[in-house]
């Protein structure tokens, strides 16, 4: 049962893939975003923000951008699944021996593939503009898995939005909240430079213990409390997104 599961998803997963290869533009939209984002604050804000501390300021933001882009990027998995769902693949796929679990998996692990693409481009053009980190290869690792795990975590909530969604505008527009949510974070500046109310709000909101652990493993410092608080957001989530996205699902094709 196992194998057939995996085989179905890997198929799946194949033919989500192709259509993602026949148009790079979607990869390329993702990073243009937060590449922007990332030109605008360095080269025009970096100047003016106190961050506290003796690092540049592309160090200091780019936890946050690498969000940015996962959330961007989450959006085309919404559409993806929407369009798929009204176009009636679904139900051709319901009457041919395929494991129901596969087709949703499918989507997800294409996400997970096309925002792992989309965030490398980004560290490459923050490579470019200065970004330096001593980092060991366990820290990269590390940093590696709470992105996967960001990017697991939105997706499930992206096939939530796919499968309830009424148009196409309404499937993509739930990932406009996520993309800004790290503006009130400690993505692009300290938390205690905010009023009283925004300040409570960014320090106990998920995205700002998740960017002050990357933040703390590519500047090669302990990550203290924040590891355990991001790791219990994004399973927190992660696990609400699968069982309600299962749930629906199961309820649209029955």
């Amino acid at each position: 049962m196992t194998t057939h599961v995996l085989g179905d998803t890997g198929v799946l997963t194949g033919r989500s893939l192709r259509h993602i290869l026949r148009s790079p533009d979607t990869i390329i939209t993702t990073a243009v975003t937060p590449i922007a984002i990332m030109l605008l604050f360095v080269y025009v804000f970096g100047g003016a923000i106190n961050t506290g501390s003796d690092e540049s300021y592309v160090n200091y933001m780019l936890p946050g951008i690498l969000l940015i882009t996962i959330a961007s990027g989450i959006a085309y998995t919404a559409y993806r699944l929407f369009l798929d769902l009204q176009g009636g693949i679904f139900d051709r796929f319901q009457s041919m021996p395929i494991a129901r679990s596969s087709v949703l998996w499918a989507h997800v692990l294409t996400s997970l593939a096309a925002n792992l693409v989309s965030v490398a481009i980004v560290i490459g053009v923050a490579l470019i503009m200065g970004f330096r980190t001593g980092a060991s290869v366990a820290a990269w690792l590390a940093v590696a898995g709470v992105l996967v795990l960001f990017t697991l975590a939105l997706t499930w909530l992206a096939v939530i939005a796919g499968l309830s969604a009424k148009t196409v505008d309404g499937a993509s527009a739930f990932a406009y909240p996520l993309i800004f949510l790290p503006f009130i974070s400690s993505a692009f500046a300290p938390t205690d430079s905010m009023p009283g109310p925004v300040a409570w709000f960014a320090e106990n909101q998920p995205v700002t213990s998740i960017v002050n652990t990357v933040r703390a493993l590519f500047a090669q410092e302990p990550v203290g409390g924040d590891i355990w608080i991001a790791l219990a957001w994004l399973v927190g989530l992660l696990v609400v997104g699968y069982s309600f996205a299962i749930a629906i699902y199961r309820r649209k094709i029955s």
